[in-house]
């Protein structure tokens, strides 16, 4: 398929992922971009829910990155202990929190370069912060979108960099942060993992993998 028609099919995707979930958001909570920084690192390899539900107490606890710092490995290894990988992400954080203080006087930068050379922070997690924390166009590409992006056919990859680029290829700049939050809705939703909901899908004609149409089981 040309270009130009893959552009026209994830336009009319994307367009109808907008009309079905017209409050499509970031489903982590957080109220500044610190949290929201502690709370993405949190969630890998982790659901947003759960991360939900430790933020909401770690948060009242630790309110700047030297307040992460102030404690031990082992409390803070205990305070994240249920969203998984709880030793790396301890690690991480005092890393990142470090390099916030030392180089950023403790605030978060808004400016996407900088973001994904702080320690522990990747394009995605670079790219949640700068989108919803500071309006940047950015494209997160988490379990859901790479999935989607796969099963839509935008592309053959499990590479989340080569899938960002592309999507930032077929949608306009101004849709990448609502893009992110529309396909991970979608995935949560209908297209899930091993039992999408093809039936229900409001893109199932537009999609390649949608097993009305392909046979597939």
């Amino acid at each position: 398929m040309s270009n130009d028609k893959e552009k026209t099919r994830a336009k009319k995707i994307l367009d109808a992922l907008k009309e079905e979930y017209p409050d499509a958001k970031i489903a982590l909570n957080f109220s500044n971009p610190f949290q929201l920084l502690i709370a993405t690192i949190l969630s890998a390899q982790c659901t947003d829910q759960r991360v939900n539900i430790v933020t909401k107490d770690l948060f009242k606890k630790y309110k700047s990155p030297q307040d992460f710092l102030n404690v031990s490995d082992e409390e803070l290894e205990k305070d994240i202990y249920s969203t998984g990988f709880y030793k790396q992400k301890a690690k991480s954080i005092k890393a990142c929190c470090k390099e916030l203080v030392d180089k950023y006087n403790g605030k978060v930068p808004d400016n996407f370069d900088e973001l994904v050379k702080l320690p522990g922070v990747g394009r995605k997690t670079a790219s949640v912060v700068a989108g919803n924390a500071f309006g940047i166009p950015a494209i997160a590409v988490d379990t859901h979108v790479k999935r989607l992006s796969n099963l839509l056919g935008f592309v053959e990859t499990d590479n989340a960099d080569k899938i960002e680029m592309r999507l930032k290829e077929l949608f306009l700049k101004d849709y990448w942060i609502l893009s992110s939050h529309l396909l991970a809705t979608h995935g949560r939703n209908i297209c899930i993992a091993r039992r999408p909901k093809c039936e229900q899908c409001v893109i199932a004609k537009y999609c390649p993998s949608n097993k009305l149409i392909s046979g597939k089981k």
